[in-house]
């Protein structure tokens, strides 16, 4: 069975790819981030994810992004905002994408697995430049080339499953793989219980998009909340 690192932040988008790379046939071995982010909860809901759906190992990798912060993400002195359109929102973090991708490979080589899966997507997004699929083929030949596979001649495969699905295709997709999207969290701005904000960016495109699904949506919001 090959070997496949999936990234996994506790969110829907995550929890597709991984039941996505188990389905399959890859070995999974999920990897999380504690990089100071303020939606922590998102370490417990990966864990509980990767177990639900069969990862052979779940690690969270300890860094701290918000040392520098610049996102609304990472730096508690930047509110999260509601939901807009247009522009690169504030939370985005800067190169996330990047250092999480280096770090992916970086226990890919440990391991053996050249394969690398991440829920990235184009249409139902924020607008976050990481996630275009430019990026992630700039990154699949950096990483050759900065690694054994340049002189080992393989190559690094970057599988981006969910890039061109909306999210009613994800959230289709998911129950189809058996998802359990009541462990999800997808909120940048969850209370102090993990209940989500039902205001930022990833609650309103989370919630449209199992009303588009016709799924009932599982998530756990704080009182009163209107979409």
């Amino acid at each position: 069975m090959k070997k496949a690192i999936v990234l996994l932040s506790g969110g829907l988008d995550s929890a597709t790819c991984l039941a996505k790379a188990r389905a399959e046939g890859f070995e999974c071995y999920a990897l999380s981030f504690d990089y100071g982010q303020r939606h922590r909860c998102e370490i417990t809901a990966s864990e509980a994810v990767a177990k639900q759906l069969g990862a052979a190992e779940f690690r969270c990798f300890k860094l701290d992004l918000s040392q520098w912060g610049g996102s609304a993400l990472t730096d508690s002195n930047i509110e999260v905002p509601d939901h807009s359109d247009g522009g690169i929102p504030i939370t985005y973090v800067p190169a996330r994408n990047m250092i999480f991708l280096s770090l992916a490979v970086a226990w890919g080589e440990v391991l053996g697995a050249h394969d690398i899966f991440i829920g990235v997507n184009s249409v139902d997004y924020s607008g976050y430049p990481d996630c275009r699929r430019q990026f992630i083929g700039s990154f699949a030949e950096t990483a050759r080339l900065g690694t054994c596979a340049v002189d080992e001649k393989w190559q690094w495969n970057i599988h981006t499953p969910l890039q061109e699905l909306s999210k009613a295709e994800i959230i289709k997709l998911g129950m189809s793989l058996g998802v359990d999207y009541s462990l999800t969290t997808s909120c940048y701005n969850p209370d102090a219980d993990g209940r989500s904000c039902g205001k930022c960016d990833s609650c309103f495109l989370r919630h449209r998009g199992f009303i588009a699904a016709g799924v009932d949506d599982p998530t756990k919001y704080v009182d009163n909340v209107k979409f």
